[in-house]
C-alpha cells in the first residue's frame, strides 16, 4: 500500500502499536452537517499514530462530565492561548489555500498550526507535549485519522539530529525530504469517527535518537486544501506507547458540547440573463463561540463565480470553497455572518446545497 513518489512537497534545497487510544474513543462529537445526501464533503483528519498535538491534548482533556480540561502543561499552555474549539477540532490544522506548498507558504515558528491562527497555540515550544515512544528504524502501523475522507498524498518529515523541542521549530529543524511517502490510502473503518482512518506500515528512519518531531503534510489532489500536524516523539526503544497525557473520560460519557457546528443557507438576491447574485448566511449552532467557519458548494457546469466578498474563496473547475475573512469568522452561539458572490454562465441552480464547518 505504501508507495514512493518523487512528487512532493519539496523544502528549498538550501534548507535541507498501534495506538490504544481507539478502544477508549468510540464516541465523539459530529461536526460535520451535510444538507443532502448528495452534498460535497470537507476533508478532516489528523495522525493518531504517531499522534498529533491536537489530537493528544484532546484525549487528555477528556473528563468523565464531558467537559475538556487538559491536564498535560503543554496542552494546557495551548488552550490558554487559543481555547478549547481547537480540542473540539483536533482534525481541522488545515489550509485551504495550502496546495501542498510548505517552507515558503507556513512561516517558521508556525509549522504545528499550518499557519492558521486558530491552533496558534499548538506551536508552542516546549518539553513537555504528550509523547509517543518508538524504536529507531523500527516497522510502526501508521494511522491517520479521516474524519472526512478525500484521495491525496502524505508526506512524512522528521526532525534533523540534535532537535531542541525548547527553541522555536522551523523549517531548518526538518530533513530536506519526506522519509516516507504515501500514494492515495485506502480508509479503513467509518469515516467520520475515530475509528475511520487512514492506514499504513512502514520503517521509521534508522540512528535517531531522543526527542523529535514526526511531521506530516497530507495534500489533497481534488482540492487546494492541506493538511498539517506536529507529533511529538522520543526514539527510546519504545513500540508506539504514549505518556504525558491524562485518563480520558468514559466512552459512554462523550463531551457535553459536541455541537461545534454551523449551518449555511443561501438565497438569490438578484438576477438577470445570464447570471445571478447570491448571499450566504452562516450561523453558528453549537453552544459554544467559534472561532472560524468554511463553506463549500459546487456550481452547476458553465457557471463561474464573478466576484466574491466578505469571505476567502478558493476555486477547483466548480467546486468553490470560501472561508471567513478577518472579521467574521468569531460567531458567538446563534449569531450570524453572511458573504455574498456574483455569477456567470447561468441562472441560480435551487438544489444547489451548502457544506458548513467548524475551525
Amino acid at each position: 500500500m505504501m508507495t514512493r513518489t518523487k512528487e512532493h512537497p519539496p523544502l528549498s534545497p538550501h534548507h535541507r502499536r498501534r495506538a490504544v487510544l481507539l478502544a477508549l474513543l468510540a464516541v465523539l462529537p459530529a461536526l460535520l452537517l451535510v444538507f443532502t445526501d448528495s452534498a460535497p464533503s470537507a476533508a478532516h483528519g489528523t495522525p493518531m499514530q504517531p499522534a498529533s498535538r491536537t489530537f493528544m491534548c484532546w484525549r487528555d482533556g477528556l473528563t468523565s462530565t464531558g467537559e475538556i480540561k487538559p491536564v498535560n502543561p503543554a496542552c494546557q499552555a495551548a488552550v490558554a492561548e487559543s481555547g478549547t474549539t481547537p480540542l473540539y477540532n483536533w482534525f481541522s490544522v488545515l489550509r485551504s489555500d495550502g496546495a501542498g506548498r510548505t517552507q515558503g507558504f507556513i512561516p517558521d515558528g508556525q509549522l504545528c498550526s499550518g499557519g492558521n491562527t486558530t491552533f496558534n497555540g499548538f506551536n508552542k515550544a516546549r518539553a513537555d507535549w504528550p509523547l509517543t515512544h518508538l524504536t529507531s528504524g523500527a516497522s510502526l502501523d501508521f494511522s491517520y485519522n479521516a474524519w472526512a475522507a478525500h484521495p491525496g498524498w502524505f508526506y512524512v518529515y522528521i526532525t534533523k539530529d540534535g532537535f531542541d523541542p525548547t527553541k522555536t521549530f522551523g523549517w531548518d529543524d526538518l530533513e530536506s525530504t519526506p522519509f516516507m511517502t504515501i500514494d492515495h490510502p485506502q480508509v479503513t473503518g467509518q469515516v467520520g469517527t475515530v475509528e475511520g482512518a487512514y492506514k499504513w506500515t512502514g520503517n521509521l528512519p534508522s540512528n535517531k535518537s531522543g526527542r523529535h518531531i514526526i511531521y506530516m503534510v497530507w495534500k489533497r489532489s481534488d482540492s487546494t486544501e492541506t493538511f498539517y500536524s506536529c507529533s511529538d516523539v522520543v526514539f527510546d526503544g519504545g513500540k508506539g506507547e504514549v505518556t504525558g497525557v491524562g485518563e480520558p473520560g468514559s466512552p459512554s460519557d462523550p463531551p457535553s458540547d459536541p455541537q461545534a457546528t454551523c449551518t449555511a443557507t443561501r438565497k438569490t438576491t438578484n438576477s438577470w440573463s445570464g447570471g445571478y447574485q447570491a448571499e450566504v448566511t452562516v450561523t453558528n449552532t453549537g453552544a459554544n463561540p467559534i472561532l472560524g467557519w468554511m463553506v463549500e458548494f459546487t456550481l452547476p457546469t458553465g457557471q463561474k463565480v464573478d466576484s466574491l466578498w466578505n469571505g476567502n474563496a478558493t476555486y477547483n473547475g466548480q467546486a468553490v470553497m470560501v472561508h471567513n475573512v478577518d472579521w467574521n469568522g468569531s460567531l458567538a452561539a446563534g449569531a450570524s455572518a453572511t458573504f455574498s458572490y456574483v455569477v456567470n454562465g447561468g441562472a441560480a441552480d435551487a438544489t444547489t446545497s451548502q457544506l458548513c464547518t467548524v475551525h
